[in-house]
């Protein structure tokens, strides 16, 4: 069964410290972002733009807020959460890929 993620940045923090203690031949020598730090941003950046939409709607309900910063703050939320939702389907698209893999 697979457990639900509730957390993404701790889940990009785990990987990050698993690919800091595990080298590859051929891996940079720390310069650059890792893997790990690219999702860790990525996953924060969402959660900002999303929350950035929630807050835009809770001001719109109480009169605080102009239409078009609204709806800006809501298409952006919507476009952030459909593009996590395709990565998510590519993600579980792939694993079910490999497992159907013969060994």
């Amino acid at each position: 069964m697979i457990d639900k993620i509730t957390n993404p940045a701790a889940a990009a923090n785990a990987y990050s410290t698993t690919t800091k203690t595990i080298e590859a031949p051929g891996m940079d020598d720390g310069k650059g972002e890792s893997f790990g730090d690219i999702l860790k941003n990525s996953a924060l950046q969402t959660i900002g733009t999303l929350r950035a939409g929630e807050t835009a709607s809770a001001k719109a309900v109480s009169g605080d807020a102009s239409l078009p910063e609204v709806v800006q703050a809501i298409t952006a939320s919507e476009v952030t959460l459909q593009t996590v939702m395709a990565v998510r389907d590519k993600l579980v698209g792939a694993y079910q890929e490999i497992m159907r893999m013969p060994v």
